[in-house]
Parts: C-alpha cells; structure tokens; sequence
C-alpha cells in the first residue's frame, strides 16, 4: 500500500480543493496511490484557513460561518462527491482530526487563570487573576444540529491572549470547573508538560468535551465512507482520551481503521513509548527519518550506510509511516527540514521501494508549491515513476547491498503472482555500481533503468548476477525490459492539478 498526503500548506483557498482531487483520484490509483490523507475539512478560523485553525468540527462545509459555507477545501457536498469518487476507483480516505484546540470564538468570557513560564508550563510566573477570553463558542451557524454543546471557559486548560488588556502570554485556566493542565505523562514532558500547543486548549478531563468529541468521531464515520484518520499534534492531549476515541470508533464501525498520529519529536525512545501506551494501535510518522534524509542531503559524502540508524522504521517497521517531507517541514513552515533537491529522488527510493515501513508521498513533490515561493514537482517530476515501481515490483525477498559509504543498493526478488523483481541501486556522491544478485531464474534477460536516468543495458549471467550502475547522486531502478506494466513509464504524469478542465 501507498498513502498520498493530499495538500501542501499553499493550495490557493479557491474553495475548489474537493473538485482537483475528485478529477485526479483515478490517475493517483492508476500510479499507485492506495489512500489519500485528506486537509483537515473541518471549519477553520476564516475561509482561507487551513483548518488547523479549527473552529468547528461538526462544520465540514455545510454552515454560513466565519464567512462563508464551505472551507478553504471546498463544500461538505463536493467532499462527499469525492468521497464517492475515490470509492469508485477503490482508493480509501483517511481524515486529518484537529482535537488539540479551537480557534476563533463567537465570545469572550472572564475567568480565573495563572500566567506560566513559556519554556516550563509547570513553573508559575504570575499569581491567580481574573483575564477576558476568548472561549465561548456557540456556533451561530449551526445552531444544535449534529451537537448541542456550546463551549465555555471551563472546557478549556488554557489560552495565550488577554482580551482585558491585549498581553500574550501562556495561561493557565483555573478554578472550581477547571483542571488545569493534562498530567505529564498523558501529553509529552517537553517544556516541562506541553498541554498547551496553540489556540484555545481543550480539557479532556471535561466530561462534556469528552463526549461531544468521542460523539463527533463516530458522527463522522456515518457521514463519510472513511478508512482512517490521521491525528495531529497527539503529544499535546490526552493519550487516555485517544484510547477511548481510537475504541469507540472500533466497537461502533469494527476493527480495520488505520490510525496515524503526528508525534513530531526527533526522539525514537518517546515514540515508541507512546506506541506502547496507545498498544501499538497506532502508526507513526517516522520523524528520525526525515531528519536523517535532511542532514545527508546537507553532507559531503554521508554514510549512506547509517540513513536508517536510530528511526522508527528500523526498530518498528509495522507502525511506521515514512516520508520524505509534509506540509509541515516544507520551506518556510514553522518546522522546516530542507532536503536538497538531488537527495529527493534517493529518498523516495529508500521509502517506496524497499520492504519496511508505510511510506507517504507527499502533494508538494508530486503536484509542486503554490504561494509566495512556488516550487515545481520534485524530481524533475519523477516521484510518479518511483510510485509505480513500488506498484508494480517491489515484492518478495530483499537483499541489501549495504557495503559502501556512498553507494548502496538493494534487489526484491519478486514473488511467484509478481516474478519480476528489481534491483535498485543509488549514490550520493559520483556514479556507482552494484554486482548483486537477482536470480538465476532471471539468466539471460535484460534489464534497464525504468526512470531512463541510466541508458545501460544489463543482461543477468547464468549465476543470476548482474552489475548495476546508477550515475553521480542519483537512483537507478532496474527491471526486465520486458516486464508486464514497463509500458506505464513511458506515459506522462498530470502534474498540472490547477488547470481548468
């Protein structure tokens, strides 16, 4: 299986979203993507937010709020077409949640609170005073359809804004109704105890926020034919409560969701505790990986030996999704991991065609950048080829060439309904060359690059061996030149998802 995530954090909010990926879901499956993570489709702060500015989740496009119908992806009508759409081709959803906080209330209102040091959130820094928030929301809009719960000041844990006298700040919300911040251990340790990310943070401890949010999670499975759900910002609330919300969805829909979470931490030992505390229900997003792929980028000569020390899809193959990059990490977001342009193809090479992990082809490389700083697709527009060998031969027994700094590679042997194989081989530094073994059952065939980066030709000896080149910090796939699907590689991915048609 492929996921594709479906946005880049620069989409033009033309409110058109739904309606590109409704018209491109059948070329995504026929190049190999399985599932789409769609954008948070929940209303955000404003028509153009991204919806992590979340506003209301009961909201997917449906309601006149925070100035318009639908959200910055398009209406809950053309997300359903989609939806139904992307069923038809036998390609599956998975629905990015935002359960973190809310943004944008209808109102402010007085409570109690305590200011605290932004670096250790345990560490008080001011006494217990009255502040103005903003933490009603009555959803105007929506009235009590779907939920009548409105939100008040002790439904949340904290806020970073005083209304009374305009002063930023991280507060702590406190008082009878009120529990403070989630204890260290159900969120991460990280500052001290990192309940508060942004916005206005929600308290899982409420009883009423736990039932409306655990309530919208199987609302949501009724209203769309989902096959996951990807969770962001999950080592900022309650663990607890995401078990509850992970085994209400399985004990009213059946098991077979996949769960992915956001866990950005550059930390191997604090993920897989959290997957232990979460009974490896969940996958993660290999972080490690990410940066590991950064810094070779980065370096002259690296160990491309060491690419995989210390990440999740190393210790844990079977709850690791791997990526190259993601809304988050690309250029000028907040959290920034630049991959040189040269590394990419290598990179999607080392997750897409070898046998471990989950990997996620991102929209920015496949589709391009929009915004103030437009970048083309990755790869000089290759990543679709690299899925489509994934798709096509990347199946069986693998053999890792693992045994020089600069040049590595890899052979999957096929299987007996997939008997082509391949053998990949990759450098990052000047051209390399592999003599590895792809079996004899393949003697006196020929092999050639798929991607046509190489124009060698390879004809595998009697002893099932051949020599496989690739040219200077670049990738070569190598496959039987008459292998059943080689035609695809010759046809022209529509990377122009923008165009009218």
């Amino acid at each position: 299986m492929t996921m594709m995530q479906g946005f880049e954090w620069y989409v033009p909010a033309d409110q058109k979203h739904w309606v590109r990926l409704e018209k491109h879901v059948g070329e995504l499956k026929k190049w190999g993507i399985d599932n789409i993570w769609l954008p948070p489709g929940c209303k955000g702060s404003s028509k153009d937010g991204n919806g992590y500015d979340i506003y209301d989740l009961y909201d997917l496009g449906e309601f006149d709020q925070k100035g318009s119908v639908g959200t910055k992806w398009g209406t809950k009508e053309e997300l359903l077409q989609l939806a139904r759409t992307a069923k038809e081709k036998g390609v599956g959803l998975y629905w990015d949640a935002v359960l973190n906080h809310k943004f944008a209330a209808d109102h402010r209102e007085k409570c109690q609170a305590i200011e605290v040091n932004p670096e250790d959130r345990n560490e008080h820094v001011s006494q217990q005073y009255e502040i103005d928030a903003w933490v009603g929301f009555d959803f105007p809009g929506r009235g009590t359809k779907y939920s009548e719960l409105k939100y008040h000041w002790y439904h949340f844990t904290g806020v970073d804004f005083n209304a009374a006298n305009g002063h930023k700040a991280i507060y702590k919300i406190v008082g009878e109704q009120s529990n403070g911040w989630a204890q260290t251990g159900d969120v991460d340790g990280e500052k001290g105890n990192y309940d508060y990310l942004m916005g206005s943070d929600l308290d899982y401890d409420h009883p009423e926020v736990e039932k409306d949010v655990v309530a919208w999670g199987t609302w949501l499975a009724k209203e769309m034919p989902l096959r996951g759900i990807r969770f962001d910002a999950i080592k900022h609330y309650s663990v607890e409560f995401l078990e509850k919300f992970v085994d209400s969805l399985d004990e009213t829909y059946g098991k077979g969701w996949f769960f992915v979470g956001e866990f950005w931490k550059d930390s191997l030992s604090d993920m897989r505790n959290y997957l232990d505390r979460m009974n490896h229900k969940f996958s993660l997003f290999d972080v490690p990986l990410v940066y590991n792929f950064s810094e070779i980028s980065k370096s002259n000569g690296a160990d491309l030996r060491k690419v995989f020390d210390h990440t999740l899809v190393q210790t844990d193959p079977v709850s690791a999704v791997t990526l190259v990059m993601n809304h988050d990490t690309q250029p000028y977001q907040a959290l920034e991991a630049p991959i040189e342009g040269w590394f990419k193809p290598l990179a999607y090479a080392l997750i897409l065609l070898r046998d471990r992990g989950y990997p996620c082809v991102w929209y920015g490389d496949l589709y391009g950048i929009k915004g103030e700083h437009p970048f083309p697709p990755s790869c000089g527009g290759m990543v679709p080829h690299i899925m489509l060998a994934r798709k096509l031969y990347c199946y069986g027994k693998q053999a890792d060439y693992f045994d020089f700094e600069t040049c590595i590679g890899w052979v999957r042997y096929g299987t007996w309904d997939r008997r082509y194989g391949c053998a990949v081989v990759l450098s990052n530094a000047g051209p390399g060359w592999k003599r590895m073994h792809v079996g004899e059952m393949h003697a006196g065939e020929v092999w050639t690059d798929v991607l046509g980066w190489d124009n060698k030709e390879v004809v595998i000896g009697s002893d099932g061996f051949g020599e496989f080149h690739c040219g200077q910090t670049s990738v070569s796939i190598w496959v039987n030149k008459d292998a059943e699907g080689r035609e695809g590689f010759s046809d022209q991915f529509d990377s122009d998802i923008y165009e009218e048609k």
